[in-house]
């Protein structure tokens, strides 16, 4: 297994860590203070397009993406060589959307690159990569279980040369952000077919009518920025030529983007418990209690041993991953894809409880990140997929391993 760091990973970590230093870091206390002073949380900050203009100038732009022929911007990475890169930009909140890496368009992004045909490529996927639009992921929905997409309701019905969508969906992400065009939405073409058959995406623009974002959900007490939305699909119509790919393909198109998808976000989740390790580390040097710094508690120095070796653990797990992802596919690697994005979560979540610990009633405040980390790394245990799904998939890869004893 080859998991050593490439030349071109190697500059780009080091362009991507001084961005950090030079420009988001100080830009995090900026973009909260804008965001409050609006008196909306789904506000745009004018730091945001700053910071995207300078991730685009530093040559920091649509790193994720690893199909290099789809646009100038794209240096298509594989994901041996992203995985550093996404965990330092998992170190702010702001850092995704800077350099073009956020969900949910990242996975619209590559979605429309595998599955969109040429027009809906140059209307939707172009601006994407050019970050002048956001997308939204219509999956989720509040009255079934969503965790198996062969649950979900939303109706897809053909009328001539139009579709006619019905539905609730929630849980989508990026519905309130002001720069919000479209959706891709998930729903039943033909209820009777095979359970996998069943379901189609059709692209659905943000303004046609009979679209309602209805609310943001908050996450633990937060409003992101970019918002949760709850949408009513009612009597939306759109265009026949709007489907991804073929009708009853929803269901192979929802696997092929939400593999990916588990792995950025536990590479991001990495770079989170890092910083949580960094903060924790400086507060238990910085406070004396007893006559003593913290840091010279037997207990804290436990956690941070703890912390070091379990981000360790889990950073090789996603460079495992990664490797198996370039080298025998997505599908060969989803046991070690659902391991990461069970561990990763549940490491960060580790960490930041115990920084929150040592930084005492400060942790728990919005003077420090640690609050929304934790939230964060604790909604991570639910984003695509929860964990019981996850280790249901590891369980039964291990148990093919050890047939059943023949009944007869």
């Amino acid at each position: 297994m080859n998991i050593e760091p490439s030349d071109r990973t190697r500059d780009l970590q080091q362009r991507l860590l001084a961005f950090m230093d030079e420009r988001v870091y100080p830009a995090e206390e900026p973009y909260a203070q804008e965001l409050l002073a609006a008196g909306n949380p789904h506000h745009q900050p004018t730091v945001m397009e700053e910071l995207k203009a300078e991730a685009r100038e530093r040559g920091l732009w649509n790193l994720f993406h690893p199909h290099a022929d789809v646009h100038p911007s794209v240096p298509g990475l594989s994901n041996v060589e992203y995985a550093p890169l996404a965990e330092i930009m998992g170190r702010s909140r702001l850092t995704p959307e800077a350099c073009n890496c956020n969900a949910p368009d990242t996975g619209n992004m590559e979605v429309l690159t595998l599955f969109g045909n040429p027009e809906q490529q140059e209307r939707w996927l172009v601006p994407l990569l050019e970050g002048r639009i956001r997308s939204a992921f219509a999956m989720t929905e509040p009255a079934v279980a969503s965790s198996d997409a062969t649950n979900i309701e939303t109706r897809i019905r053909r009328d001539g040369d139009e579709y006619v969508i019905d539905g609730r969906k929630w849980w989508t992400t990026g519905a309130l952000h002001p720069h919000l065009r479209f959706f891709i939405l998930m729903g039943k073409t033909d209820p009777t077919a095979d359970r996998h058959r069943q379901q189609s995406m059709v692209l659905v623009p943000a303004d046609t009518p009979g679209v309602q974002v209805l609310r943001s959900l908050p996450v633990f007490g937060y409003q992101h920025q970019e918002g949760h939305g709850e949408v009513l699909f009612e009597d939306v119509r759109v265009p026949v030529e709007n489907v991804m790919s073929a009708e009853g393909d929803g269901f192979r198109i929802a696997q092929a983007r939400l593999g990916p998808g588990r792995i950025h976000h536990a590479m991001r989740t990495i770079g989170l418990a890092e910083r949580a390790l960094e903060l924790m580390c400086s507060r238990a040097q910085q406070r004396v209690t007893f006559g003593k710094p913290v840091s010279s508690r037997a207990n804290v120095q436990d956690w941070i041993a703890d912390a070091r070796i379990e981000i360790e653990m889990i950073r090789l797990l996603t460079m495992k991953a990664a490797w198996l992802m370039d080298t025998v596919g997505n599908q060969e690697a989803r046991t070690e894809i659902a391991a990461i994005k069970v561990a990763a979560p549940a490491v960060a979540q580790r960490v930041v409880d115990h920084a929150i610990q040592i930084h005492g009633g400060g942790g728990m405040s919005d003077d420090f990140p640690l609050a929304e980390m934790y939230a964060h790394a604790r909604t991570m245990r639910m984003v695509d997929g929860p964990d019981e799904v996850h280790r249901m998939t590891i369980a039964r890869a291990e148990l093919a391993k050890h047939p059943a004893p023949d009944a007869s």
